[in-house]
């Protein structure tokens, strides 16, 4: 029971009978409800009365359900919230009730189990409207579906789904309970109105059309067997959230919009008979406006996949998907909509959308607490007007298609900027002729033709429009399906300039891209080229997925993920939105996470089958630039495996292995989980070289070994390697054992070596067996980073000091001690910069194309080509008198 001041109900009751037949029938016939509330008194909706025939008690609990939200809401005591849940809970409980009875009245002693609805439309966002109908779909397994004997499963539901709709729908005196829209359903033209669980998830995940994949959105295990309806939409839920975006399912949304505009066109123009669901600026080109921004970004933010509209709203403000003052418009608009909807239903209890005309429109108007019907349209008509705009603004006209007439179609393509025309104009033809698989339907071809002008407008820009027409030619003929890529690079113009610039300069990030389109899905977002987040972010993010994954799902995830974080990395170079110090790092933080998600996951499903060593874990030691936390784009992963605890000791799972065998056998199992290709693509490269005793010695040995080794055994190499040496994974007080052992290894607790000596003739042993590339090898040329990195182990290991895995801060430890020359510390930025830049934009190390030379400059952060190339010869110079020691 909630209290209110009287005069507001007072005057609900009063606007009620003077305006809404309907109302004053309901109030007639609840005088309990009518003198409450003339008290200031709103009674609570009624409880379901179990011991009424359910056919009786339903429609009884309807009628009073419907006066008292009526009443609270003309009155103010409910907001629409408050409305649509009650409205809502009441189907819920409702066609819960008819399912049960359904069920017992056929099968007495049954539990009511094996029969479910689906909530769609506004009772599955619980946002039913005053007079709303319910559209369910019913689903049924028939190994649990209660039956009479010598009947078949699809009988039984049948019969059960007909009693259901009976209950709901038959009028009497009592009225009736709920309108039941069964058309929702999997081709209803075909099938029954009950449908077996298996069938309908076969059907939703290879026949089902766009626009159930929008309905879906909404989507609520609402009655009947609760765990049925939540098995089935769990097994649907990546039909309806796909991680590739799906600019053709949006085009589908836009053009539903139109067809709805056309059919529905008296309802259009704001005044009597407008129409306000389907109407221009109307309650379904809201609830359109969010579920295309839900499609578009709910499969990768699952944040965004709430079935309320406003929620919805209001979610994709949040995100930064939406401009949050248009979101709060369109709640608004949503809102004084929605209310004016049950107004007119009201009146009659008709499910209407329409404004009436006449005196109609003015009995709406009173029953709102207006003048007339005048008013109501003045107030009506900003908020549609400001609703019609922003959705018009999602569907623009669209850019004028490249024409197929040859003297045309030159034109164009000489006042875009293209050179070669005739072998343009020859190798678009091949495209729209089908040449290769991906372009041969009809539906690639369409695809193909709407972004065309997108793309000729960005290979005219291309430095060399020609040479970036042959690389999106290759990409073409390389994909296996170009429909979605089309389309995204159709609603993302900007997305399409930069697909072209990577095709011209970067050929990693082509060739990535020619494996995985679906790679330019996650260079939709700003936050794409941004600096990535700490690793504990990321890993995260490599173990979402659904709950349950399996160990080779785990993997394709993280395959996944780690291919779209690298190829956004190389992309921000691509676009010169970072600096390439900060894409190394980004680089590395990525591959830490990878290796921790896969070792956990690799350990973990190991230990199903072996048990645990007591007392003892697996460490992974990072060294080579991934120690260091500076990767590039075409790094390996320089690992060695360590363990704790007794190396005697047996693992107490059901297959015990002794710790030795154990451990090895589990390090190549990661080393597999990290390196081995899988449907998903390859991941790293791994090298375990740097190991004790190399390729001689076991894969993995114990952390006293290790130390042993090291103190007693290990070459001035292996020192050098040691000193970015950085634990990746395991427990924090197993990683700090570890970096002790380092530590007082690298402080002096290690054999007396010649180490300048040993130094250079290693150095110059790597020269005569590994020689550069490339006239740009900055790693392998003379003063290139080997040189550099040389220098500063050779230096480190002699003074004993200035120890840090990272090259850079070791550098400047080493500057501030005296050790080094303040110029080494700017020489390391100036080759990592170029390394980083240059594995993406000319990996073979030969001179770039002209084309490509500006990008070069811009990532290094000089002026020009020239100035690129007077860097690294003055910096190679410098690195090369200190390693010599001049």
């Amino acid at each position: 029971m909630i209290a209110t001041p009287p005069t507001a109900l007072i005057d609900a009751v009063t606007r009620a009978r003077a305006y809404s037949p309907f109302l004053g029938m309901l109030l007639d016939r609840e005088p309990g409800i009518e003198a409450a509330a003339r008290e200031g008194r709103l009674p609570d909706p009624p409880l379901l009365d179990p011991n009424l025939p359910a056919g009786m008690a339903l429609r009884r609990e309807r009628r009073a359900l419907a006066l008292t939200v009526a009443l609270g809401d003309l009155s103010g005591v409910y907001d629409l919230t408050a409305v649509t849940r009650r409205l809502t809970d009441f189907a819920d409980a409702a066609l819960d009730r008819a399912i049960r009875a359904a069920i017992l009245e056929r099968t007495p002693d049954a539990e009511p189990v094996g029969f479910a609805a689906i909530a769609l439309g506004k009772q599955g966002s619980r946002e039913l409207n005053y007079s709303s109908d319910i559209d369910p779909i019913l689903i049924f397994d028939p190994l649990t579906l209660p039956r009479r004997p010598r009947e078949e499963p699809e009988e039984a539901a049948v019969r059960i789904g007909k009693r259901v709709v009976e209950l709901l729908q038959a009028r009497d005196g009592e009225g009736y309970v709920l309108r039941v829209d069964l058309r929702l359903r999997p081709s209803p033209e075909a099938t029954p109105i009950a449908i077996p669980v298996e069938g309908a998830i076969a059907y939703y995940e290879s026949q089902a059309l766009t626009w159930e994949r929008a309905a879906f959105i909404k989507a609520r295990a609402a009655a009947g067997d609760m765990a049925l309806g939540q098995r089935f939409l769990d097994a649907i839920r990546p039909f309806v959230w796909r991680r590739a975006l799906d600019f053709g399912a949006v085009g589908e949304i836009r053009d539903l919009t139109r067809r709805i505009r056309d059919h529905h066109a008296q309802g259009q123009a704001l005044g009597p008979g407008y129409d306000l669901k389907r109407g221009r600026g109307g309650i379904r080109e809201i609830e359109f406006f969010a579920q295309i921004h839900q499609l578009i970004h709910g499969g990768r933010d699952p944040a965004l996949r709430v079935p309320a509209t406003r929620d919805a709203l209001t979610r994709l403000a949040e995100a930064g998907r939406i401009d949050a003052g248009d979101a709060a418009a369109l709640c608004a608009a949503y809102e004084t909509l929605r209310t004016i909807e049950h107004r007119v239903q009201m009146i009659d209890d008709r499910q209407t959308h329409q404004l009436p005309k006449g005196d109609g429109l003015n009995r709406v108007a009173h029953l709102h607490g207006m003048a007339d019907g005048a008013a109501l349209v003045a107030m009506l008509a900003p908020v549609t007007e400001q609703v019609g705009r922003l959705y018009d603004a999602l569907d623009a006209d669209e850019r004028p298609r490249l024409p197929h007439d040859p003297v045309l179609l030159h034109a164009r393509l000489e006042a875009a900027g293209l050179r070669d025309i005739e072998a343009a104009a020859r190798r678009i033809a091949a495209w729209r002729g089908g040449d290769y698989p991906a372009l041969r339907s009809a539906a690639a071809r369409e695809a193909l033709d709407a972004v065309l002008p997108t793309l000729v407008e960005a290979l005219g820009e291309a430095p060399d429009p020609d040479a970036a027409l042959l690389k999106l030619d290759s990409l073409f003929e390389r994909i296996t399906s170009a429909i979605n890529i089309f389309r995204l690079l159709e609603a993302r113009p900007a997305l399409a300039h930069l697909t072209v610039a990577i095709l011209s300069h970067a050929a990693p990030l082509a060739a990535e891209l020619a494996r995985r389109p679906a790679l330019l899905d996650g260079l939709i977002d700003a936050s794409a080229f941004e600096p990535l987040p700490a690793v504990r972010f990321l890993e995260r993010a490599m173990r979402g997925g659904e709950a349950g994954q399996d160990y080779q799902d785990r993997l394709d995830h993280v395959r996944r993920v780690v291919g779209e974080l690298r190829f956004a990395l190389g992309a921000q170079i691509v676009a010169g939105r970072a600096d390439p110090l900060e894409v190394a790092g980004g680089y590395a933080r990525v591959a830490e996470a990878a290796i921790g998600v896969l070792a956990q996951a690799t350990v973990d499903e190991f230990t199903a089958a072996h048990g645990r060593v007591p007392d003892s874990e697996l460490i992974i030691l990072a060294l080579g630039r991934m120690g260091g936390a500076a990767l590039t784009h075409a790094s390996d992963l320089d690992l060695v495996y360590l363990f704790t605890g007794d190396f005697a000791a047996e693992s107490d799972g059901p297959k015990p292995l002794g710790a030795t065998l154990y451990y090895n056998r589990l390090a190549q199992r990661v080393t597999a989980a990290l390196s081995v290709p899988t449907q998903a693509g390859p991941l790293y490269p791994v090298d375990t070289r740097l190991r004790p005793s190399g390729t001689q010695g076991p894969l993995v040995v114990s952390i006293e070994s290790f130390a042993r080794y090291q103190r007693e055994d290990a070459w001035t190499w292996e020192h050098m390697a040691l000193t970015r040496a950085r634990p990746v994974f395991g427990s924090e007080g197993a990683r700090a054992s570890v970096t002790a052992i380092i530590a007082e290894v690298l402080d002096g607790a290690r054999p007396p070596r010649d180490i300048a000596t040993e130094a250079g003739e290693m150095r110059a042993e790597m020269a005569r067996h590994k020689p550069p590339q490339g006239p740009l090898d900055v790693k392998l040329l003379p003063g290139g980073l080997v040189d550099l990195e040389f220098a500063v182990h050779r230096t480190q290991l002699i003074a004993r000091t200035g120890f840090d895995p990272d090259l850079g801060r070791a550098i400047a430890r080493l500057v501030e001690r005296g050790l080094m020359p303040a110029g080494m510390v700017q020489a390391h930025d100036v080759l990592t910069r170029a390394l980083v830049a240059f594995r993406l934009l000319i990996p073979d190390g030969q001179e770039p194309a002209p084309a490509t030379r500006p990008l070069i400059a811009r990532a290094m952060g000089v002026a020009d080509w020239d100035a690129v190339v007077e860097t690294l010869e003055a910096t190679r110079q410098e690195v090369t008198r200190v390693w010599q020691g001049e």
